[in-house]
């Protein structure tokens, strides 16, 4: 036993996203730039130990990314990371422009691929093994003395250890005699099985003193599974993805791997405080790449903890941990019945606590209510901490002022050559005044919002500093096309905090409305708190 490990078991594991690369490579996922900043803060506070953001140089999204990153992200718990390839065949390493864009990422830590597989060095890159060992030597080397710690991709290792063990190790031992701070071997078709997983890693962990992580893709389904075996049989770094995301079938999903390694085997991965907030994050990050989050995602999923009623629901309801195999609680989830809904009681409290808002047994019980009511017509709470603040704060009794609508009309005009022109009427009552406001805007959202604070800008300066920064819209039943229900997820802003806020209609102006109401709401609520922003 080393003082590193107990029972064979290391006592840490550091964790890797890739969410913001590799992820970022499933169908139907595109992320701006923006998305990207907002993605990488939610893996900070989930205390990830490292985050990859992307391959600079490779397109003006990630050139972007990196260029506003040391100014926008302040991470606090994450080191940041660029991903790139090793120098070019027959290349020299000191005038590579992939290796060049890795130093002007501006980042302490890179990641470079490396062909592991015999036959991809011959076939792919169609020069010789020698040379291939040589690139991987090079390219290592030239980092590591630009005063960078380099994380060293092993691509395609076990398809290339089964084949041709002594080319692969050779690959390896390159990059650690370069310097590499960790080699990771690549399971990048992702056929390994976690036998076979077991035997590579413990074969490797024999040979290398160099860290070991693993990064395994999920095309046999075995993605989280291979990464647990890996563990297990030496390795004590981790690469995945927030969700599953990544190509074809994805990536090792970190939010079943962590509490796995946490929770199941006593691994410290991330602080232990942060467990919790694997659910909200993973949520969180859903509704950033606008994909759902499957119900029965394991830990973070609405279902991963749901019950049926019967005697299943009546033994839960006395003994818990009869038919749950860890607290939902430590995970930021919770039990949910089908037909009553118990979960969520401690977590409305807390969050009522936080914002001040004293609230009653009985009142508490009736926003219960009224979230499941909710949220059974699409709402999603999780992700619209302004939306709930204001549905916990009307349940006491609470009633916004600020303004009352008489009624809102839009109008769109559309002229020949695709130029088209939206329009926005308001009719509200401020201050027991009735105003009418008409403004225009690129689209009804734009052109709501442009009329509202045309409207409310005379009462209320604080409205200079409450933008909005973000606006997705989510198709929840597309089974019934152009009467589908919409949800609205509006993110804003007002230079000392942020808040999201909901809407949910078959009608897309109308949710998107509710979702801009709350926001412009909320905003005033905490300048109206703060002492500031109304005339």
């Amino acid at each position: 036993m080393s003082a590193d490990h107990i029972d064979g078991l290391p006592l840490h594991v550091d964790v890797y996203d890739t969410t913001l690369r590799d992820g970022a490579q499933q169908e139907g996922i595109s992320l701006t730039v923006e998305d990207k900043l907002r993605v990488a803060r939610q893996l900070d506070s989930m205390g990830f130990r490292f985050i990859e953001g992307g391959w600079p140089g490779a397109n003006p999204k990630d050139a972007e990314f990196f260029r506003r990153a040391p100014n926008e992200l302040k991470l606090q718990n994450a080191a940041l990371v660029a991903f790139g390839s090793t120098r070019r065949a027959g290349g020299n390493a000191e005038s590579d422009p992939t290796l060049r864009a890795l130093l002007e990422a501006s980042t302490e830590a890179v990641c470079i691929v490396a062909k592991a597989w015999d036959y991809h060095v011959t076939d792919a890159l169609r020069t010789t093994l020698d040379e291939g060992i040589k690139m991987a030597f090079d390219s290592v080397n030239f980092l590591v003395k630009e005063g960078l710690d380099v994380f060293f991709d092993a691509e395609h290792f076990f398809d290339g250890y089964k084949r041709n063990p002594k080319y692969s190790l050779a690959v390896l031992d390159a990059a650690e005699q370069a310097g590499a701070r960790t080699v990771v071997l690549c399971d990048t078709n992702g056929g390994a099985l976690p036998f076979e997983v077991e035997e590579v890693v413990s074969d490797v962990k024999n040979v290398c003193s160099t860290q070991i992580g693993v990064h395994f893709h999920n095309d046999s389904g075995c993605a989280v599974a291979n990464s647990i075996t890996a563990v297990k049989a030496g390795a004590t770094h981790v690469q995945g993805c927030v969700n599953g995301y990544g190509e074809r079938t994805g990536n090792a999903n970190l939010s079943t791997v962590v509490p796995d390694l946490t929770l199941k085997m006593g691994i410290d991965t991330v602080p232990r405080e942060k467990i919790h907030l694997i659910t909200s994050i993973s949520r969180h990050v859903a509704e950033i790449v606008n994909l759902p989050l499957s119900s029965q995602s394991p830990y973070v999923g609405s279902s991963a903890f749901t019950h049926k009623a019967g005697l299943h629901v009546s033994a839960i309801a006395r003994r818990p941990d009869a038919y749950e195999h860890v607290d939902p609680e430590t995970v930021g989830n919770g039990t949910r019945f089908v037909v009553s809904e118990m979960a969520g009681r401690q977590s409305l409290l807390l969050k009522a606590n936080e914002l001040g808002i004293e609230i009653k047994e009985e009142s508490l019980a009736k926003v219960l209510e009224r979230l499941k009511e909710l949220e059974y017509k699409g709402y999603h709470f999780e992700v619209a901490d302004g939306s709930l603040e204001l549905l916990l704060r009307k349940s006491e009794g609470w009633t916004q002022e600020f303004f009352a609508l008489e009624s809102f009309k839009v109008l769109t005009e559309y002229k020949e050559g695709g130029n088209s022109i939206t329009e926005a009427t308001v009719k509200l009552m401020v201050d027991g005044v009735r105003v009418i406001e008409t403004a225009e805007g690129n689209g009804p959202v734009s052109a709501l919002d442009a009329a509202l604070r045309k409207a409310l800008r005379p009462h209320f300066d604080s409205l200079d500093r409450l933008h909005l920064t973000d606006f997705k819209v989510r198709v929840l039943d597309s089974d019934k096309a152009t009467d589908a229900t919409v949800r609205v997820l509006i993110d804003s802003a007002n230079g000392e905090g942020s808040w999201s806020t909901i809407g949910v209609s078959s009608n897309v102006i109308e949710a998107s409305w509710h979702a801009l109401v709350d926001s412009l709401v909320i905003g005033l609520l905490r300048a109206a708190l703060d002492g500031v922003g109304s005339e």
